[in-house]
């Protein structure tokens, strides 16, 4: 398996059928670099390819699932070339303004969720901690989400001015009610609240969480590979049916229109915030809802 070098900021294990393909930055919460990206799908492209692999696990090392994009960290490379996996567009590489941006984004994040949603082998998010933002479009990728009970949740972006994150599938995995409120204030929802709205199919205590996920894993790897595959398309479609993949097509266009807006009045497309002042925000708003 050949994976971007920037040392295991992935990492790939197989026990009894189960590929564990885990985020590997936990000193940054796991946040998402291209780097990440790039050996993310070289990691999926290794487990569908190996026949004794049944069943896909995405996990999160350390404390936390994923805290979202890279917008600070020492690794953050968002101005570094990759070849392209998910579409095919020229390189955003020293590109002025939207035209580095839109290239970027649809590439390392619509392109590559959508890549990942079409892998035809079952994936289980094994969710712990943070999911955040770009956190919860890696775990909505999956087919199934395992949370921990001390797991939470949250899109918070609407800090920056910006309708939620690329990979927009909040109306349909949280339904339009429930989304709007978490997208409209930023808030942290837990693990069980995420479970009634039918976001994630169990809540497990945190020590149980890869035995339990293991344990799921297992009784899907019992039945037929290639049913498993039909079934996962059939899902698929009818969700597109239901309008999810012209929505994000939709929703990724007002996306960019937040960021050149951004840009605009204020010569950043992330409307001023980076990884510090959206916490801050977050504290200060769960202290003014108290």
């Amino acid at each position: 398996m050949t994976v971007p070098d920037e040392g295991d900021v992935v990492t790939y294990e197989v026990r009894d059928g189960v590929a564990f393909v885990t985020l590997n930055r936990p000193d940054y919460r796991n946040a998402q670099n291209s780097v990440m990206t790039y050996a993310l799908d070289a990691a999926f492209e290794h487990a569908v390819e190996d026949d004794d692999v049944k069943v896909i696990v995405l996990a999160g090392n350390g404390k936390h699932f994923s805290a979202g994009h890279d917008i600070g960290t020492p690794g953050r490379d968002h101005h570094v070339h990759y070849d392209n996996k998910a579409v095919m567009w020229w390189d955003h590489v020293d590109k002025p303004g939207g035209d580095q941006r839109f290239a970027r984004e649809m590439e390392v994040y619509l392109g590559m969720c959508r890549r990942w949603r079409e892998i035809p082998k079952p994936t289980i998010a094994m969710v712990q901690g943070a999911c955040i933002a770009g956190g919860l479009m890696l775990a909505w990728v999956c087919d199934l989400i395992v949370a921990s009970d001390d797991a939470f949740f949250s899109d918070p972006v609407v800090r920056m001015g910006i309708p939620g994150v690329e990979y927009f599938a909040h109306p349909w995995m949280l339904g339009p009610r429930f989304a709007k409120e978490i997208l409209y204030t930023g808030d942290r929802f837990t693990a069980q609240r995420a479970y009634e709205v039918g976001m994630v199919n169990r809540v497990v205590p945190r020590e149980d969480l890869a035995k339990e996920t293991l344990a799921i894993a297992g009784r899907i790897s019992a039945m037929p590979r290639f049913g498993l595959a039909l079934t996962k398309k059939a899902v698929n479609q009818c969700e597109d049916q239901m309008g999810m993949r012209n929505g994000m097509d939709s929703v990724f266009g007002l996306h960019h229109f937040a960021h050149a807006h951004n840009a605009e009045i204020d010569t950043d497309p992330l409307g001023g915030m980076n990884a510090k002042s959206m916490a801050e925000s977050a504290r200060n708003s769960e202290n003014g809802a108290k």
